[in-house]
């Protein structure tokens, strides 16, 4: 038996890979690479269908680590039952901040500013001035603080926000202050002019930003969606874009990808773009040091980085 580990990039496009190995390429491809039971480690290919990556995982009978390149691991979640006993889980955190950060950014800045608009006056030949609200002097809510949400509080200080409030699963203190557990939602949301959202998707953060959550949110805030769609209830922020009260930038959304009719896409005051948080000229060299360094791990029985859950426990 060989101890086989399936990349999603070339193996001879990743310098620094450990011996000890067998690299075998697999991004998806109908065709396998070599025998699944050989796999010992299986990096998940990035931005596939889950059907795709899912498919292997039934016949990965002497996996011991399943590696994702994304944030979050929901891609994966469903099949979990199908692995071995002992599988580490990994994510990708380290990879996706910076991208992710920056577009969380983009989307804030670009709706406040209107850019949207003013790319349709545009198209139109039209020029069309007007006032429109800042990012200087805002309360920006973070909810879901891990190290994307850090980064993005990174890129908002120097905008000179008025106040950036700092949400996740439970408190904590960092050295920018505190951390408040998403209990404290309902008195943080109606001071936030922003609220981003940059949670991982879990049976607690599914539906969270819900008709309640929006309805606490102030009239004219933002709601930043760069976590995953089924975050956000879409039915309840229809209905919320629809009276003009509050607006939207979303990454994702719920259902992904939006179908061709779906509301969401005419809806007033909402900014969407397709789920591109991840996939920049940033993702490739942060994604392919995370491998070496995992697999230069494994190879040498040190523990694992980013490890999420191990099935069976």
């Amino acid at each position: 038996m060989t101890a086989d580990v399936w990349l999603p990039i070339p193996p001879d496009e990743i310098d620094g890979l450990p011996e000890g190995l067998t690299p075998r390429y697999w991004n998806g491809a109908e065709e396998y690479p070599a025998d699944p039971a050989d796999c010992v480690f299986y990096v998940v290919p990035y931005m596939r269908p889950a059907e795709t990556v899912l498919r292997p995982l039934a016949d990965l009978t002497g996996v011991n680590v399943v590696q994702t390149l994304s944030a979050g691991v929901d891609s994966v979640e469903p099949g979990l039952g199908l692995l071995p006993a002992g599988v580490r889980l990994c994510n990708a955190r380290g990879v996706h901040e910076a991208s992710t950060a920056e577009l969380a950014l983009t989307l804030t800045l670009a709706s406040l500013r209107g850019v949207p608009d003013f790319v349709r006056a545009q198209d139109r030949g039209e020029w069309n001035g007007g006032f429109r609200p800042a990012l200087a002097d805002r309360t920006v809510l973070i909810v879901g603080y891990g190290s994307i949400g850090s980064a993005i509080e990174d890129r908002l200080v120097p905008f000179e926000v008025a106040r950036v409030v700092r949400v996740a699963r439970s408190a904590r203190t960092t050295e920018r202050g505190p951390v408040h557990p998403l209990t404290d939602l309902p008195a943080l949301l109606p001071d936030a002019d922003v609220v981003i959202l940059s949670t991982p998707l879990t049976a607690a953060t599914r539906h969270l930003a819900d008709a309640g959550f929006l309805a606490r949110m102030k009239d004219g805030a933002l709601l930043v969606n760069v976590a995953r769609g089924p975050v956000v209830d879409t039915e309840a922020l229809l209905a919320e874009l629809r009276d003009g009260r509050i607006t939207a930038a979303l990454d994702v959304t719920d259902p992904e990808p939006l179908p061709r009719a779906h509301p969401l896409w005419t809806a007033p005051g909402v900014l969407v773009t397709p789920h591109v948080g991840g996939p920049t000229s940033a993702f490739a060299p942060r994604a392919k040091r995370l491998l070496v360094d995992q697999l230069t791990r494994f190879v040498n029985r040190e523990p694992l980085r980013n490890v999420i859950l191990t099935t069976g426990e």
